[in-house]
């Protein structure tokens, strides 16, 4: 008699199932905003609600505004957000400050949209 068992998913070293495989650079970007999230946690509680909302407000809108295979405009966020992080990681930088580098036209797409908006 044979005995059937139940396949059950594969777990990572926290216990949650692992979900859909990441890319390097998914991966990247998910390091860069842990990083941000633990360098709040040494400023003070106000900075650290500031930052927290600053960082995951950026991270969200990039995540909406960017086309994913944009990977040359990705990569140049992913340094511009690393030379951040090494700031505020300084003791002297308390908090940090929100730049929309779409309204130069970097990184847009504007074949969507109509003639004249350019």
């Amino acid at each position: 008699r044979r005995k059937f068992c139940k396949k059950l998913p594969k777990t990572n070293a926290m216990g949650s199932s692992s979900g859909p495989r990441l890319s390097g650079m998914q991966k990247q970007v998910l390091s860069l905003y842990r990083g941000f999230l633990r360098a709040a946690r040494s400023k003070s509680a106000e900075d650290r609600r500031r930052i927290e909302s600053i960082v995951s407000e950026e991270f969200r809108r990039n995540s909406k505004e960017v086309d994913r295979k944009n990977f040359v405009y990705i990569e140049y966020l992913l340094r511009r957000g690393k030379k951040q992080l090494d700031q505020l990681k300084s003791p002297d930088i308390v908090s940090l400050s929100s730049i929309k580098c779409a309204e130069t036209g970097v990184g847009v797409d504007r074949s969507r949209e109509p003639l004249g908006r350019v």
